[in-house]
């Protein structure tokens, strides 16, 4: 691997901070030779509050096989480079680029707020992702414990949770994803793109090592929490050659059950990718487009539902057989999970309620 050095921004994903698709107006430097000073943004992260009415998102996807999501935090430090959700910073004033990494947005009602529709005995309880969008243990989590907070109410009320991350924070809450376990309530998807660290600390700069998110896998194994591994995304000629290694080890430290997408780069992101990809493989930068675009009908966009997640084409069909006989050969035979949506008790938090 060949890495370009120059101008590259060390432990962020994206190398650039593009306009706002939505913003009329831009700040721009056409002649810094006449300025005293370089027009700067400041690098370090910001926590923005909000407070939303609602926490529940309703997936209406027919592709993606979940009900609702909850996402506690906009943003993410993690910083990952193919991340869809860049593209959702835009509608609250950002840039999908370095903003997205270092402008997170903090939904603070976020316990009461789930109470409240947990308690409305209409509610249906079915399955809720945490994250759909952004990591839930994302860095500022260890501070702010949303998403703990999210995980005891789910418990409360016996409502069924399932969690896909890529940070080792999870563990810190095993005590609450035992017990819920215990009733059949929660599902955990580790994120693993790949085994080659030099790559993740390009592709993911902030995240979790691969050995911390096996050694993750193997801790929720061992507690009785249900877990798998999501190999997301795959991108042809970067991490496609480690999916059968990773379902490899992923079920050697106890997940029983794999998933795999294929990059698309939708809106903003595939110049923030391409910009990323040019610094980072400067070597195979041209082949690795081109491979993207054979996945998608020569773009490297999709949002068709149904190929969008899979890719079309020989390099997508190669990269399905490949996963299909990996998942076949290191997963076979192991039990399937379903979640219980009977224990739900929408009354759980009558006792709370009545103190306002």
């Amino acid at each position: 691997m060949e890495e370009n050095t120059s101008d590259y921004f060390k432990g962020r994903g994206s190398q650039s901070n593009p306009n706002n698709r939505f913003n009329k107006h831009t700040l721009v430097t056409e002649h810094i030779e006449g300025l005293d000073e370089p027009l700067l943004q400041s690098s370090k992260t910001e926590i923005i509050y909000t407070h939303p009415k609602t926490i529940i998102n309703k997936v209406d996807s027919p592709d993606v096989g979940l009900a609702y999501s909850i996402n506690p935090y906009q943003g993410c430090e993690h910083g990952c480079i193919y991340c869809y959700a860049r593209n959702t910073h835009e509608y609250w004033g950002y840039s999908a680029g370095l903003d997205f990494e270092r402008k997170i947005i903090v939904k603070q009602n976020v316990v009461a707020t789930l109470e409240k529709q947990f308690s409305n005995k209409k509610w249906e309880p079915l399955p809720i992702m945490l994250s759909g969008n952004t990591d839930c243990y994302q860095p500022i989590e260890r501070k702010l414990e949303i998403t703990r907070g999210i995980l005891k109410t789910c418990l409360k009320f016996k409502h069924p949770v399932g969690v896909i991350t890529k940070n080792a924070l999870i563990t810190r809450d095993i005590d609450i994803l035992t017990e819920l376990a215990a009733h059949q309530l929660v599902h955990v998807m580790l994120s693993i793109t790949g085994l080659t660290e030099d790559t993740r600390q390009l592709l993911e700069p902030r995240t979790a090592t691969y050995k911390s998110r096996l050694k993750v896998l193997q801790s929720l194994s061992k507690a009785g929490i249900p877990c798998g591994v999501m190999v997301a995304p795959i991108i042809p000629g970067i991490n496609n050659h480690e999916i059968a290694n990773v379902i490899e080890q992923a079920a050697a430290h106890g997940a029983s059950t794999a998933g795999y997408t294929i990059v698309r780069l939708n809106g903003a992101i595939g110049d923030i990718f391409k910009d990323w990809l040019h610094k980072s493989f400067p070597d195979r930068a041209d082949k690795v487009w081109n491979q993207i675009c054979d996945c998608h009908g020569g773009q490297v966009n999709d949002s068709r539902y149904k190929t969008r997640m899979s890719g079309e084409g020989k390099i997508a069909e190669s990269i399905k057989q490949l996963f299909g006989i990996a998942r076949r050969k290191y997963m076979s035979g192991l039990p399937k999970f379903q979640f219980d949506t009977t224990k739900f008790d929408y009354k759980a938090g009558d006792s709370q309620l009545s103190l306002f």
